[in-house]
């Protein structure tokens, strides 16, 4: 009999065969033998532990898979001589249906109690422990021996007849509180101190701080440290990363040491943070309340012509009857991408520029657009100078997956609706102030010309006491009926007859710089006088 799809995505056929095949084959051997409760062959369960529901095994199933090379359901009334077709038995228990199965992937019975008496409705954060620990089984398969570790501190209780909380957990629980109220290390190790000692005395709670971070490193998110020419020249990867200098000035990838032999290497004299993007996506799909949030704006908004969201807007519809494969599938995400210097010392008398690059969502309720959980921190570009308009060196590795999300897409499980879909993203937008705008396009904002809609036709003043430039021509941007075109004494006793500007279209823009090249690196070298163009920007 064939079994490759109990292997293959978890799509409609899996579920159509799962409960045709499998679930009915389960219930009737457990009928047969008068057992209420099932063996669960889930990945993580692994016909070791029971469940006590139809609807319980399946939902294991769904979301956990299928533990390997169950080919042969000996648990469940099959065995090598024997292996027959379950399509046509009757059995009094009616198998829910597929929208059925949608609807009950996420929720779990809160009274259901496991074989180890711990509640499987407990949850951390609004986010199911197993689904937690299915997500961390694929970022673990190298490391089976920590994964296990990491099952069992999840199944086991935080002391003997304790149901609410498991080792893991309770851990959770702790670290969420120390890193929301900005505890020390010192205070949160006397407060595990204190709690170790009022709890029953055989229980799991580590007393130190470093126990405790010990135990949840695997949970923590991945990110790649790469090294950066502190000329912002290169990133030592791809085709540099067994560079010891920079290859256009010769600047030593690291620091020296004092006393030090020429073959020790010190520290990087640069370096850049990233934070992948793709696994942080899957995690957010994975919990079904993140994944109802991502079909807002095309389910929950108020669609009544007003602009309220982002998707009201004509770009966003502009863009769906472009890319009609991508707007069909409401489901894709929409991001917007913001960045700028922060100093990261908090105090005015460092002279030090630190660069976070953060991507925002919105495909979800603008109430929560800009709550710190869902605003990505993507990179981090170190100090102590910023990059400038060298900041299209530091880019690649996220504009690498943004590419990837565009043209190919990852297969990712949607809790909401308890199947997998190829989600697709698209940079809908930058979010900068002005500065930050010409670093990232590449346009000379700091100009007489540094109106980037205008261009040439920019009026500008240069005010001497402050040493910038000033734009007094922006009334030409209103309506022609508008009353302050026709104000004098507040506007250089001038009346505004200028229509608006012509805009140039993207293919128009990028005619004007796709011939623009450049060396990336300090000491920066301005362009000749009238090119307001300083490169092509990456995007």
């Amino acid at each position: 009999m064939d079994r490759s799809w109990m292997y293959g995505q978890r799509d409609f056929d899996f579920l159509r065969r799962l409960d045709e095949e499998f679930i009915r084959c389960a219930v009737e051997y457990q009928r047969v033998h008068g057992d209420n409760r099932f063996i669960c062959p889930c990945s993580i369960c692994q016909n070791r532990k029971r469940v006590n529901s139809v609807n319980e095994l399946r939902e294991h199933l769904i979301i956990k898979g299928f533990t390997l090379d169950y080919n042969v359901w000996i648990w469940h009334g099959e065995n090598e001589r024997d292996i027959r077709s379950y399509s046509n038995i009757n059995t009094n228990i009616t198998v829910d249906n597929t929208d059925e199965i949608r609807n009950d992937v996420e929720d779990c019975n809160a009274d259901e109690i496991s074989d180890d008496g711990i509640n499987k409705g407990d949850k951390m954060d609004g986010e199911n422990i197993d689904l937690m620990m299915d997500d961390l089984e694929k970022d673990l398969v190298d490391c089976p021996i920590m994964f296990q570790t990491m099952v069992s501190d999840s199944k086991k209780p935080l002391y003997p007849a304790c149901s609410k909380f498991t080792h893991l957990s309770a851990l959770l629980k702790l670290y969420t509180l120390k890193a929301g109220n900005g505890w020390s290390d010192k205070s949160f190790t006397a407060l595990l101190e204190l709690l170790s000692d009022i709890l029953p005395k055989d229980n799991e709670l580590p007393t130190t701080t470093y126990e405790c971070k010990k135990i949840l490193c695997p949970l923590a998110t991945k990110y790649q440290k790469i090294h950066a020419c502190p000329n912002d020249c290169i990133l030592y990867r791809k085709e540099y990363s067994e560079f010891i200098e920079c290859p256009r000035y010769g600047e030593s990838r690291y620091k020296r040491r004092d006393n030090a032999s020429g073959s020790k290497k010190g520290s990087p004299t640069k370096t850049l943070w990233y934070l992948p993007i793709i696994p942080r996506f899957k995690r957010m799909f994975a919990n079904r309340k993140d994944a109802e949030y991502m079909l807002w704006h095309y389910k929950g908004r108020n669609n009544d012509g007003k602009l309220r969201h982002v998707a009201d807007a004509p770009q966003w519809r502009t863009f769906d009857r472009t890319f009609p494969c991508f707007g069909k599938e409401p489901r894709n995400l929409r991001l917007g991408l913001c960045t700028d210097g922060i100093n990261p010392f908090g105090t005015l008398s460092t002279q030090h520029s630190c660069w976070p690059v953060m991507l925002i969502i919105y495909n979800i309720p603008p109430w929560l657009t800009n709550k710190s959980k869902y605003i990505l921190l993507t990179l981090l570009i170190s100090g102590p100078k910023q990059p400038g308009n060298d900041i299209d060196v530091y880019l690649p590795p996220l504009i690498e997956d943004l590419k990837m999300l565009w043209n190919d897409g990852v297969q990712v499980f949607d809790a909401a609706t308890g199947l997998q879909f190829q989600m697709h993203a698209m940079l809908y937008c930058t979010i900068n102030d002005f500065p930050a705008y010409g670093n990232l396009s590449g346009y000379r904002s700091k100009t007489d010309k540094g109106c980037p809609i205008c261009l040439n036709d920019t009026e500008s003043d240069w005010l001497e006491n402050s040493g910038k430039y000033a734009y007094p021509g922006s009334r030409r941007l209103l309506p022609l009926d508008h009353e302050y075109r026709k104000k004098k004494k507040a506007f250089y006793r001038k009346i505004e007859h200028r229509p608006p500007p012509l805009f140039l279209s993207g293919t128009e823009y990028y005619n004007q710089v796709k011939n623009i090249t450049r060396e990336f690196g300090k000491p920066y070298v301005p362009p000749p006088a009238g090119v307001y163009h300083t490169k092509k920007s990456i995007f």
